[in-house]
């Protein structure tokens, strides 16, 4: 692996205890291998699980997303982490994030929109951020490599898979 050109922070992590979206902004978190300490997922069939365990996505896409006219915001997509800085386009499968000083993600696959998260598009149009569709729009999950706690400013650094 070699190191990518960009360096991210988190600018939000997004837990919801009950399940489901949105999911709520907290100031840190325990990122253990089954997931983000303190969140539930209500669909196990497709969403958690050790190839599932952190959900990710781009601040800058949320607010490209919020110009455009759609009410999203952090969290309201189901998201663990609102990342700021790094190349979204850039991203892919296979690739390493690591954050703070311990935690390393590997991306394992795009999200598939559902429509839970149509409250967040102009006439709940959630297939806006469908990979298939709109590549480099989608939320990301990733597989925990490393654990440890995240904390709302931690550097995420992008390390491409090859």
């Amino acid at each position: 692996m070699k190191s990518g050109s960009t360096v991210g922070r988190i600018v939000q992590i997004n837990i919801n205890p009950n399940g489901g979206v949105p999911k709520h902004p907290v100031p840190a978190a325990e990122i253990t291998i089954d997931g983000v300490r303190g969140d539930r997922q209500r669909d196990r069939e497709h969403h958690g699980g050790p190839r599932r365990a952190v959900s990710l996505y781009s601040a800058e896409r949320i607010a490209a997303l919020q110009a455009e006219g759609h009410p999203i915001a952090p969290g309201t997509t189901g998201e663990n982490l609102t990342i700021s800085g790094l190349d979204w386009d850039q991203l892919a499968i296979g690739d390493r994030l690591l954050i703070g000083s311990w935690v390393e993600l590997e991306i394992t696959e795009y999200t598939t929109p559902c429509n839970t998260i149509a409250g967040s598009f102009q006439r709940g149009w959630f297939s806006r951020i469908s990979q298939r569709l709109y590549p480099g729009w989608s939320r990301l999950y990733a597989r925990v490599i490393s654990e440890g706690e995240v904390r709302v400013g931690d550097p995420v650094i992008h390390l491409r898979a090859g």
